[in-house]
């Protein structure tokens, strides 16, 4: 699934996931919404590592 500037490349073969995504608001907080594809992989207790590479601003920018 493709959207403006968002891109999930997922194989579910793997254990890596690259996933390039706006970043949302709920309330006060900034989060990051994981792809529900992925919901298989990821259970409530597991530890991840996230890299985040800051691409672009708001306006586009990079």
């Amino acid at each position: 699934m493709v959207k403006d500037k968002e891109k999930e490349i997922v194989n579910l073969g793997q254990r890596n996931f690259v996933i390039t995504k706006k970043i949302a608001s709920h309330g006060s907080q900034t989060v990051i919404i994981v792809p529900k594809c992925l919901s298989s992989q990821l259970k409530p207790g597991m530890l991840a590592e996230i890299k985040i590479n800051l691409i672009g601003d708001e306006n586009g920018n990079n």
